[in-house]
């Protein structure tokens, strides 16, 4: 997450430019009347919503204006859908918003960053796999909720210190070269629980993934001789 103080006037703009339309297509895209009449969802909904906000407070504060937290929208674009992900993680985000731990100006960059590019990457992964269609449980798990974690990582760092540097506000580390080697240490917790959270759901709570197909993945072993 980047504080305000560290962002031209640009970006700020430029930022909420690019946010509003993206909320505005996720209510457009979201299923209301099914959201309304089913409370199971509505539960899921709120308390995914809540599930954000603490993971979100668990964070590292530096005082160059940026912060270092986990995202966890992996997992709550594959239980939610991309719509209602997208409008989950930023009622998250004002939730932060009215405890002061976000700035109101830099709420567009910082939604685009730890909500938009999340979601584009996991929704791009799951409709990869949907369109290979296979048939193994573990490939649905590693390729929608590992490895989208792990990437949406490095994507959004790579994205926020490019934003940075064209900025020119912030100061970057001497080290920047060495910060490779930090990244690892990101990916893994990100995509460990992201991972669990998915095969825990896939395991116990199979029907409230939006993105699984129970038909296909958990469907009884194909026999040749038809027993």
């Amino acid at each position: 997450m980047i504080s305000a103080q560290v962002l031209s006037s640009t970006s700020l703009t430029l930022g909420w430019l690019g946010y509003l339309p993206l909320l505005a297509w996720a209510a457009s895209r979201t299923r209301w009347v099914e959201l309304v009449s089913d409370s199971r969802r509505q539960h899921l909904l709120f308390g995914t919503v809540f599930g954000l906000f603490a993971l979100w407070l668990v964070r590292r504060d530096f005082d160059t204006g940026v912060s270092y937290h986990f995202l966890g929208m992996t997992a709550v674009t594959l239980l939610l859908d991309w719509p209602l992900a997208i409008l989950g993680g930023f009622l998250a985000q004002l939730g932060l918003l009215l405890l002061g731990r976000q700035d109101l100006a830099a709420l567009g960059v910082n939604g685009l960053l730890i909500i938009g590019l999340p979601v584009l990457i996991t929704e791009a992964c799951a409709l990869l796999v949907e369109r290979a269609q296979p048939r193994n449980l573990f490939v649905y798990i590693f390729c929608c909720g590992f490895f989208p974690a792990a990437l949406t990582v490095v994507l959004c760092v790579l994205a926020a210190l490019g934003l940075l540097w064209l900025d020119g506000l912030f100061a970057l580390p001497e080290w920047l070269s060495d910060f490779i080697g930090y990244l690892w240490l990101m990916m893994f917790p990100e995509a460990f629980i992201n991972g669990t959270v998915i095969s825990a759901l896939v395991v116990f709570c199979p029907e409230w993934l939006e993105t699984f197909n129970r038909t296909r993945y958990l469907q009884a072993p194909w026999k040749e001789d038809g027993r």
